[in-house]
């Protein structure tokens, strides 16, 4: 797909008169996930400049629709906003005016409207809203075939004319089935086929932990087209007789045992609160409730203990993430004890070819300071291992792929990204050979893939091609230095080594987690945290990357 891109065209109006007077007219098409469930699905705007007001104006534009899009679109929408750019959502759509609906058929579609015309920008909006559908996988087109206004027409526009559309399912919704917000993705395919989704249930707010919070699971058994209602698969409850928002579990990473089909899920509890100077208070102090982050201040402490250092808590499923065992504490297990903190790194984990199970990890060392690493176990999830951090600079949430030579590679989030906007921004990336005793700094590390110092997720992809074993590697984070925008995914056929196709997914802006999944041998399929719901789920054929 071409990279959006927008078109200036120059009309003259009352061509052959003295007048000066002109329309411009910018045609943007816009990419975001086209909901099945949401009445609102944005997919061009034109901006209309004119020098003066006018009492009314007469349009008429028209859309041809390809065989997908007929198939897909019930009904087509569009929308008059006066100096306003804002993107049109569903919370505040009583703000609009819809200037002339009709239903989508096959071919050309021609709306005609009536509109004043005020004096600078005008916005007209292009929605659509789509029909239940089987499957989302097939993306739909749109042809921008004419616009006129007051008789003048705008036929030139071949640059812009067409924009293909991806469908989507919006997985989690804000306050869907008593969860004010669901964060941070991870997903799986199992063994069966299945897809198995995993996310903070945050229920009383948005807010990071501490919190009342569980880590939900949705799991969807047609390859993504619809979920089921939400499960849980780590509630610590009121333990120690505190009230559950103060037993809040965060930032789950599922792993798949690609040889038992056992599933693995770990999330960071937190018990009470620790201050900001490290103190550990019950949820209140002085009679107040006190809010801290266990990466804020000293608000996880070295040493094991619940009142001293957030935990490292594992559940496992062995019946395709119906069920849950009861959750196991790594912490004594694996973190050093002067380590302020130790915790899952959001996302997925792997099975590597000798059935080692790696999940990456992340915390806060002797002295505060963030670091990346792996933990692994080499007997099916009965013990585990943490390694040594795999860079020297401050870095978080992090995920792996085990590259063809066996190297594995860990793809980090950089703090220094945070500020350094330059050419050097970048994921940090490292590789290791002997499971993270040592890490050698890639070459790509802080220039390849650029990032608004926001989590991002990593996956290799095998399939047959002519008979051969070929793999990809698949990225996903927004693609910006500044903002949490233009989720996208890209593709190496080099080990990582370069990323030369992509795919917009999301223009607009939102949270910016995502995990990705193989949904069989010719399907990707991506969770990410959208700017048109908390969490979507789209699915792109092999083809579409290649």
């Amino acid at each position: 797909m071409k990279e959006p891109r927008i078109l200036i065209v120059f009309l003259l109006l009352l061509w052959g008169l003295k007048s000066t007077a002109q329309i411009q007219v910018t045609v943007k098409n816009w990419y975001l996930p086209v909901l099945a469930d949401q009445e609102i699905n944005v997919v061009k705007r034109l901006q209309i400049n004119s020098k003066k007001s006018s009492a009314l104006s007469k349009g008429e534009l028209i859309l041809q629709l390809d065989e997908r899009a007929t198939e897909v679109i019930d009904e087509i929408v569009l929308w008059y906003i006066l100096g306003d750019s804002t993107l049109i959502k569903q919370n505040n759509i009583k703000n609009y005016t819809a200037l002339k609906k009709v239903k989508a058929r096959s071919g050309k579609n021609k709306i005609s409207f009536n509109t004043k015309l005020g004096e600078g920008a005008n916005f007209l909006w292009i929605t659509v809203k789509i029909r239940p559908v089987k499957d989302i996988e097939l993306p739909f087109a749109l042809e921008f075939h004419k616009f006129q206004i007051d008789k003048q027409k705008l036929t030139s526009i071949e640059d812009v004319r067409t924009s293909m559309h991806r469908l989507g399912v919006a997985v989690r919704r804000h306050n869907q089935e008593g969860v004010h917000t669901s964060r941070i993705p991870g997903i799986i395919t199992d063994k069966d086929g299945s897809l198995i989704s995993v996310y903070d249930a945050r229920y009383e707010s948005g807010r990071d932990l501490q919190g009342h919070m569980d880590i939900g699971v949705s799991r969807s058994v047609d390859k993504g087209n619809t979920w089921l209602p939400i499960e849980v698969a780590i509630d610590m409850g009121e333990y120690g007789g505190l009230a559950q928002k103060f037993n809040g579990v965060s930032d789950p990473n599922i792993l798949l045992d690609e040889r038992t089909g056992d599933i693995y899920v770990a999330g960071l509890w937190m018990h009470g609160v620790i201050d900001e100077t490290g103190t550990w208070y019950p949820g209140t102090k002085s009679g107040e409730e006190i809010w801290n982050h266990q990466w804020k201040t000293k608000g996880s402490q070295p040493g094991f203990g619940i009142q001293q250092t957030s935990q490292f808590l594992m559940v496992k499923s062995q019946d395709n993430g119906k069920t849950w065992s009861e959750p196991i504490n790594l912490t004594a297990m694996c973190k050093k004890e002067e380590w302020w903190l130790w915790a899952p790194a959001p996302g997925h984990g792997l099975t590597l070819k000798d059935g080692t199970l790696l999940m990456p990890t992340q915390g806060r060392d002797k002295s505060g300071k963030a670091f990346s690493n792996i933990t692994y176990s080499n007997d099916g999830g009965k013990t585990w291992k943490t390694s040594n951090a795999a860079m020297p600079r401050p870095t978080t949430e992090c995920m792996a792929v085990e590259l063809e030579e066996g190297r594995i590679m860990l793809n980090m989030r950089s703090n220094l990204n945070t500020t350094n906007k330059g050419p050097d921004n970048g994921r940090a990336i490292a590789t290791t050979t002997d499971m993270g005793e040592t890490w050698m700094e890639h070459p790509t590390s802080h220039h390849a893939l650029i990032e608004p110092t926001c989590m991002a997720s990593i996956h290799k992809h095998n399939y047959i091609e002519n008979g051969a074993q070929k793999s990809i590697i698949v990225f996903c984070n927004p693609d910006s230095k500044y903002d949490r925008i233009n989720i996208t995914l890209k593709v190496s056929k080099d080990n990582a080594d370069t990323w030369e196709r992509k795919l917009l997914l999301d223009e607009g802006k939102g949270r910016g987690y995502s995990c990705i999944t193989s949904v069989d041998e010719h399907t990707i399929g991506v969770l990410y945290e959208s700017s048109q719901a908390d969490l979507v789920f789209q699915r792109i054929a092999l083809k579409d990357l290649l």
